[in-house]
């Protein structure tokens, strides 16, 4: 009797510790082996439009099991932390601004989707300069600007090919480069008083939503130099994404999002709403869209 017991009280043991087991495998997520999966590092810059695509990518790919980091750096420094494996992905690509990027670490990095197309960038000036429409519209009138044309960081690509576009009409306008915040502060003071003023400028972005503005057309230099033509946003990674997280590379190779999405986000968090909070309401309302693109469908 008591050897029958004793193998009974074996049995069931026996039987629970598998159970535990059993469940201790799938933990109860519904994505088996995510703990398996790499962590993906994604780059991003001070600009406003990098801030929404960058949480909501990020989001979407933890629930698929990865974990996420993010590193916050300048244009250059994502691109060359790209490039050494050091960052996996970057959101915020404009072609052709940042083509050069593309071109000196082609053996290394890659553009695996385009996010949006048709986003324009260039000299922007308020509406009420009505005698302002395009950038030869300023030769002999960089006076009534204070010669001065207020500008995001020197090093970014955009900027060198401002330069070229100042030096292509000849302008007597001086470029002062600070951080976005600082330059759209120091245009908003000015546009306050309806002074007129000269910044830079780029949608999607809010500025567009909180102030009456045009993009100043540059039909010469786009013609003869190929500069601040319509952009196209591109995903770019590391080309050893895919191999490294090939479900992500999926993902990430479909990715698209609109602009009127964009700026409507851009517009929220810039009125003071969390930027996660903003990311995960479009996942909730966009559940086809992303199923599509996990898919590739």
């Amino acid at each position: 009797m008591k050897k029958t017991l004793f193998i009974l009280i074996t049995i069931l043991f026996s039987i629970a510790l598998y159970g535990c087991s059993s469940s201790g495998d799938s933990d109860g997520t519904g994505d088996t082996g995510s703990e398996d999966k790499p962590t993906l590092t994604f780059g991003v810059t001070n600009w406003t439009s990098t801030v929404p695509p960058t949480k909501i990518a990020g989001k979407i790919l933890e629930n698929m099991g990865y974990k996420v980091e993010e590193t916050n750096a300048d244009a250059g420094s994502v691109y060359t932390g790209m490039s050494n494996g050091d960052i996996d992905i970057f959101m915020d690509s404009w072609f052709p601004a940042q083509r050069q990027y593309i071109e000196e670490y082609s053996d290394s990095i890659e553009s695996i989707a385009v996010s949006y197309d048709d986003a324009n960038s260039g000299m922007v000036v308020p509406k009420y300069m009505e005698d302002i429409n395009d950038v030869e519209d300023l030769k002999g009138n960089e006076d009534i600007v204070n010669n001065e044309m207020f500008a995001i960081g020197a090093g970014d690509p955009a900027m060198q090919d401002m330069e070229k576009v100042i030096d292509f009409y000849n302008l007597d306008i001086e470029m002062t480069n600070s951080s976005e915040a600082a330059m759209l502060a120091a245009a908003e003071a000015e546009m306050e008083e309806e002074n007129p003023v000269l910044f830079y400028g780029w949608r999607p972005h809010s500025m567009f939503d909180k102030y009456d503005l045009k993009i100043l057309s540059n039909e010469k230099v786009t013609a003869e130099k190929g500069l601040f033509d319509a952009s196209s946003i591109h995903v770019i990674a590391n080309k050893g994404l895919e191999e490294k997280a090939p479900e992500a590379f999926q993902f990430l190779s479909n990715w698209s999002i609109s602009m009127k999405d964009m700026e409507q986000m851009i517009a929220e968090i810039d009125g003071g709403a969390d930027p996660d909070e903003v990311a995960q309401a479009w996942i909730d309302n966009n559940q086809d869209k992303i199923e599509k693109m996990k898919n590739g469908n």
